[in-house]
């Protein structure tokens, strides 16, 4: 199944550049024209020459300036084909321009086609894709392979279209003339496309290399711009400029490689076609000296073979243009074509208070059955505030991703609910539903290149000025519009970088407040708050539950003891299980792991 939901052909499966190329039937109008009109181009040049073939052919016979009765000279049939021949070319020109803009055009909207698809289909992805591919990977196909794609399909089907239409007529004018003055360079033109073609698979094996290497040079770019503050923490400057200099010399190795290759096998194809200019010039003179054909005729025989040799000479350029763009369309359609391993279920949630438990859970980060959780019981009632603790990959990350199905269970079952209302399988839940209600706030605190309240807009878009400020005082965030000269209107730069840790941490926070979940999540979220301001905002979302009339169920991941200590309950993760659980207090007294876990 494609990315866009229509199964493809396995002919497209193996011709990914042709699938690519198959986007332009969703623009058949301009395409149709655009074909026209390079039709009406090319006849028209073969139409120049054939005409001024014909103006030499009454040169020669000394009817294109005649001699009047007076001895004067006339010069009406100069003036007639010098006419014709300049206003032909003039509509040439016109219509050949209109067909570039066209073609360009057409080839932009297949580039904006090609980059949404990859931009959503890395939406729907799981979260294992993503970690199993960086970042550099997902860049380089909407940039460095989206441009190949598109720089060939346009010359493609420009080129192979227009130069089709040169063979075609320049072959036909040949063999007007004389059979044989059109066969030779027809065999010589098949030999020299076969030895071009037979390099392909060649060209496209080095660009894959190329594309590779270019994939680690941008990898290294994103890590160098987003980590640039440990980067500059630890001096880690001239480490990543020589780990970049290595990934840039492989890089420039490859296309080197692939330069050489292609200097040594094109020009001897090109060389095979271009020896129809001598059996045209040879064989022309012979007939010509026979009277078999008009001086005229020759010249516009050199004229078409000419052309001929020029566009299939550039042909040699498309197919190594071409070769690149395959490498690059099979990595585009590797992205594409790749199916989520999670799906969504149909079931609506319940419209009570929710809570969850799984049993007898196994899960890996990556799916790969590398199980991090093993037979994992848990249960979280409706309205709890629970603290999650564990030595550091204990699995307390990949346990929160289960709950909204961000990691799918290996083994076991994760349900939402509650006793009352019953127990309902996350696999089976409409997925959109899920997730509004089941909200997960990564430790990582991400906000994007926008204003303050764009950023808290993100999860509640109908949101008042008022309701942002109430959001922020609940997430302990109260003091930070007072800080900020714009207010909600300040941009927080990329990433949040004009904020603090613990600013973006509590600004993160209240744009999970206003996503409004039955069920909240915190993954180390807090760990940049002191003590008391985290206290503050637990404190804070407790009393949430009183005043949205419903109960608000917390699962925070600790690592910290004041965490644990405002929690109703405490669960103890290890070696994949829950192996203690219980109040704060209880769990200190009766567990020495959890005493020795957390430095009592």
């Amino acid at each position: 199944m494609a990315a866009g939901g229509k199964p493809a052909s396995a002919f497209l499966r193996r011709t990914p550049l042709l699938r690519c190329l198959a986007i332009y039937g969703e623009m058949p109008g301009r395409f149709l024209l655009t074909a026209i009109m390079l039709a009406a181009v090319n006849i028209a040049l073969v139409a120049q020459q054939v005409l001024l073939g014909h103006a030499v052919q009454e040169a020669q016979h000394g009817t294109l300036v005649a001699v009047a009765p007076g001895g004067a000279l006339d010069y009406e049939r100069a003036w007639f084909w010098g006419a014709l021949l300049i206003g032909l070319a003039l509509a040439r020109s016109a219509v050949q321009y209109g067909a570039g803009l066209l073609s360009l055009a057409i080839g932009q909207e297949l580039l904006t086609t090609l980059r949404e698809r990859i931009l959503i289909q890395i939406q729907r992805l799981d979260l294992t894709y993503h970690w199993r591919h960086g970042v550099g990977e997902m860049v380089t196909r909407m940039t460095r392979d989206a441009d190949k794609v598109r720089d060939a399909l346009i010359n493609f089907w420009r080129q192979i279209f227009e130069t089709g239409l040169i063979v075609l007529f320049s072959l036909g004018l040949l063999f007007f003339y004389s059979p044989w003055l059109a066969l030779v360079p027809l065999v010589l033109l098949v030999i020299g496309i076969a030895k071009l073609w037979s390099e392909a698979d060649t060209l496209v094996a080095l660009d894959r290399r190329i594309g590779d290497a270019y994939d680690a040079v941008t990898q290294d770019l994103s890590e160098g711009v987003n980590g640039v503050r440990v980067i500059k923490a630890f001096s880690l400057g001239a480490a990543r400029a020589e780990r970049f200099h290595r990934h840039v010399d492989l890089f420039r190795d490859e296309a080197r490689a692939a330069i050489r290759h292609a200097s040594r096998s094109v020009p001897l194809p090109q060389a095979i076609i271009a020896l129809s200019h001598a059996w045209v010039l040879g064989f022309g003179a012979w007939m010509v000296a026979h009277g078999m054909i008009g001086l005229g005729a020759l010249v516009a025989a050199l004229l078409v073979v000419n052309n001929l040799v020029l566009r299939i000479e550039g042909i040699g350029r498309l197919l190594q243009v071409i070769a690149d763009a395959r490498a690059s369309a099979a990595r585009i359609w590797d992205v594409l074509d790749a199916e989520p391993v999670i799906h969504s279920g149909d079931r609506r949630l319940p419209a009570g208070p929710l809570g969850f438990r799984l049993s007898h859970v196994s899960a890996s980060p990556l799916g790969d059955g590398a199980a991090v959780l093993h037979d994992l019981d848990l249960l979280v009632e409706p309205g709890e505030i629970v603290a999650l603790v564990g030595a550091t990959g204990s699995g307390k990350s990949i346990l929160t991703a289960l709950l909204p199905r961000l990691v799918e269970v290996d083994a076991g079952g994760a349900e939402i609910g509650s006793a009352a209302t019953g127990w309902q399988d996350v696999r089976d839940t409409d997925l959109a539903e899920l997730r509004r209600r089941v909200h997960v706030l990564p430790q990582e605190s991400f906000l994007f290149s926008d204003t303050l309240g764009a950023n808290l807009r993100l999860c509640a878009p109908e949101a008042s000025d008022a309701d942002l400020e109430a959001a922020l005082e609940k997430a302990a965030a109260g003091e930070l519009l007072a800080r900020l000269a714009d207010g909600l209107e300040t941009r927080v730069g990329d990433r949040g970088a004009t904020l603090s840790g613990g600013q973006r941490q509590r600004v993160c926070l209240a744009r999970a407040l206003l996503a409004d979940a039955d069920i909240l999540i915190l993954d180390d979220a807090t760990s940049a708050l002191d003590a008391r301001t985290e206290r503050r905002a637990i404190d804070n979302i407790r009393g949430l539950r009183k005043e949205r009339g419903r109960p608000l169920t917390m699962l925070i991941v600790a690592s910290r003891l004041s965490t644990a200590r405002i929690a109703d309950r405490v669960l103890l993760l290890s070696g994949g299980r829950v192996v203690a659980e219980g109040p704060h207090d209880r769990l200190a007294q009766e567990s020495a792991a959890y005493r020795a876990l957390m430095g009592l």
